[in-house]
């Protein structure tokens, strides 16, 4: 009879415990935010500083996880399969869950169900940029050298929007170039530096330093505007004319499908509370990165606006499904 009670109390107090547990607000443990791409990447770098000041909001620490591979893929594959508790969040891009679907002809997750919007964290133009030994000042000479010689000419690509980018170019420009693909933008980069490749179309984060500081020139940004972070650079409309080209990419934080509201609304909050830190919107002025907090919803609505975007782009460069 003694066993049984204290094997009861054992029991009601195990229980207990774990009541206790659930009941506990959230976060009360570390989180875990997946980065689809390579550490130093733009995503890499707009994660960790945007992951830094919601811990301190959420007062618990987020821990970054680089997992590059596949145009994000591997990445997102792995936010897609992990436990909708919060606990697991994707840093994701317009690879991700936006244009993903239209270059791969199977993915290993539903990019339309598989995620849940938290919060928009912003968008940067990329620019065209060529090695300085590139006998090319400006994009309609670079142009002209890919027309006198077809295939020749080169071009490095880490992710989606580079790689598209690129495309695009060719396609409106009516070139061909040669593509050279990479496991990640620092490494295209330092590639593009090095004279391996010719050209790399890559995000601000990148591409900024390098050409203020001379190792890469740059010839056009895919904005339809000129942006304050490098002014004197032309948009590719302006270099050649192409008004309907334009490519920004973005970055924003996605959940598994089935994370509860409560937890969706608690992360998109201190998103919103990280975008209106001078800290990150210092850090990230120089480069052209366009904060633009908002709510879950907002978000939703515009990742299906940008996957139809995205969906044209791809079709209208004609780039085939791997």
């Amino acid at each position: 009879m003694r066993f049984v009670s204290r094997c009861l109390a054992v029991f009601s107090g195990a229980v207990l415990f774990s009541s206790v547990a659930l009941a506990q607000p959230y976060p009360n443990k570390s989180i875990k935010a997946i980065v689809p791409f390579a550490a130093g990447s733009a995503t890499d770098q707009i994660g960790r500083a945007f992951a830094a000041k919601m811990s301190e909001s959420l007062g618990q620490t987020i821990v970054i996880d680089n997992k590059p591979g596949v145009n994000g893929m591997l990445g997102a594959d792995a936010v897609a399969k992990s436990a909708p508790d919060g606990y697991t969040i994707l840093i994701g891009t317009n690879s991700t869950n936006a244009a993903l679907k239209y270059l791969m002809k199977k993915l290993p997750y539903d990019q339309d169900t598989a995620f849940v919007p938290v919060g928009f964290l912003g968008s940067v133009p990329l620019m065209i940029a060529v090695n300085p030994e590139v006998p090319a000042k400006t994009l309609k000479e670079f142009v002209d050298l890919a027309k006198a010689k077809p295939g020749q000419v080169s071009f490095a690509y880490a992710s989606t929007s580079q790689q598209v980018s690129s495309e695009m170019l060719s396609s409106m420009a009516g070139i061909q170039m040669n593509p050279i693909p990479y496991k990640s933008g620092p490494a295209a980069m330092t590639d593009l530096i090095g004279g391996q490749v010719n050209m790399f179309s890559a995000d601000f984060g990148v591409t900024v330093s390098q050409h203020k500081a001379g190792k890469i020139r740059g010839l056009a940004v895919t904005s339809t505007k000129r942006s304050a972070a490098v002014p004197e650079l032309p948009t590719v409309n302006e270099a050649l004319g192409l008004k309907d080209y334009e490519l920004i990419a973005y970055f924003a934080v996605f959940a598994p499908a089935g994370t509860p509201p409560e937890i969706v609304t608690k992360l998109n909050q201190a998103i919103n509370a990280a975008a209106q830190s001078k800290d990150i919107q210092e850090k990230f002025a120089a480069t052209g990165f366009a904060i633009d907090p908002g709510t879950p919803d907002a978000l939703a609505q515009r990742n299906k606006a940008e996957t139809v975007k995205w969906a044209k782009a791809i079709r209208d460069a004609k780039i085939e499904q791997q």
